[in-house]
């Protein structure tokens, strides 16, 4: 045996107040995106109509290849792609919208489309044709009006429901103290249901707090487990911060920074994060242009590790499918080897990090969970299977 110079028992001594690192990931499958319907609008064929006019959509312009600058390799294969999907699954996440979508309206209003859609929602999940994800967004703690209105929409909402089925979610917007999270926990906890929320980081305040400080760990911590996500609101969040309308947009430098600073607090805490949402929709005349913008801000969201955003319009869909779509083809080749590689423990031009292992199998994971591979070509290009790939990962 090597001889030591520190006592055994005084290291352990030292060392007894520190804990593990006890890093979460998220468990199950994150949607790609989030589509906002207003709850004047969601009918039963709320899903379908909206993958039913994406692919008009993609008929009236079926050359995508032109129109988003794709290479041949892509323009050759996307296009099915993003049909099959659409044709099979359209929505990955969907929100009944009570605010800013839906908007103030008189009480009995409100409350007739609060137990209306919780019974259309009710059907889906009894039908199977629920999607993935799926939930309602209720008003904000902003003023009395508000937030007596917003619970209440709650009530009759989950009331109708009858529970909280598997895959549901509040979103809980405009967030700008720890009071307000404090308090939808605790009125959360009156149902006496597995209820979770997403908080929607919108206001310079869910940044950064009065006293200077990091706001979104406390927030976190407030939820007491139930934050699910943390959402981008890309118009109030850059409103808030005094840009004017031209500059309102995800591109922005005022948006990364609040993205960043929504990226390093969820690390390691099983928290979500999605990108926001653009305003410019590919409707009438302005298609490609809608198209193009679209497809350009969420590769940049996928680049800088946002796998979610926000879908506004049907058309959308289209290049939501594409960008994600093609960022996983893109890498499929280049990722493949280097897993390959890490697992054999075989040398190559790049060493790679336990950490990065877990990126790479959390990416074809993701690509498995969206349909933008399927597990024959992931197996292929890989050697492992899905169980494999999650166990590398580290997810659920």
């Amino acid at each position: 045996m090597p001889r030591t110079s520190l006592p055994a028992d005084a290291v352990r001594a030292l060392t007894a107040r520190l804990a593990d690192a006890g890093q979460r990931s998220p468990v199950g499958r994150q949607p790609v995106h989030t589509c906002y319907v207003p709850a004047d609008r969601v009918t039963a064929d709320t899903v379908r109509d909206w993958g039913a006019q994406a692919l008009a959509a993609l008929d009236a312009h079926p050359d995508l290849g032109r129109v988003l600058d794709l290479p041949g390799d892509l323009a050759a294969v996307l296009p099915d792609r993003v049909r099959a999907k659409l044709a099979a699954e359209p929505v990955e996440d969907l929100r009944v919208d009570f605010e800013d979508g839906y908007g103030p309206r008189p009480d009995a209003e409100e409350d007739a489309d609060a137990e209306r859609t919780a019974l259309v929602v009710r059907d889906w999940v009894a039908s199977g044709a629920a999607p993935p994800r799926f939930g309602l967004r209720m008003k904000s703690f902003d003023t009395r009006a508000l937030r007596e209105r917003g619970i209440r929409t709650l009530d009759v909402f989950l009331t109708a429901l009858g529970g909280a089925p598997e895959g549901f979610v509040i979103t809980f917007p405009k967030v700008t103290s720890v009071e307000q999270v404090e308090v939808l926990g605790d009125v959360l906890d009156l149902f006496g249901l597995p209820l979770r929320f997403e908080i929607q980081v919108e206001t310079t305040r869910s940044i950064v707090d009065p006293s200077g400080r990091l706001a979104i760990p406390r927030l976190v911590e407030a939820g007491r487990g139930r934050v699910s996500g943390l959402h981008f609101g890309t118009y109030d969040y850059t409103a808030d911060c005094g840009l004017g309308a031209a500059h309102q947009h995800l591109a922005h430098g005022a948006c990364d920074f609040a993205r960043n600073v929504m990226q390093v607090s969820a690390a390691g805490t099983g928290v979500e994060v999605s990108d926001g949402s653009t305003n410019v929709l590919p409707v009438g005349d302005a298609v490609e242009h809608g198209w193009r913008t679209h497809y350009g801000l969420v590769r940049r969201s996928l680049a800088h590790g946002f796998h979610q955003g926000w879908d506004l319009h049907p058309a959308q869909l289209v290049t939501r499918y594409a960008a994600v779509h093609a960022f996983h083809l893109e890498g499929l080749a280049g990722d493949a080897a280097r897993l390959r590689a890490y697992v054999a423990r075989a040398g190559g031009s790049v060493l790679d990090e336990p950490a990065t292992a877990r990126a790479l199998s959390s990416s074809f994971v993701r690509a498995l969970d969206c349909g933008a591979l399927d597990e024959d070509e992931v197996r292929r290009a890989t050697g492992l299977g899905p169980d494999e790939l999650r166990a590398l990962a580290r997810r659920g």
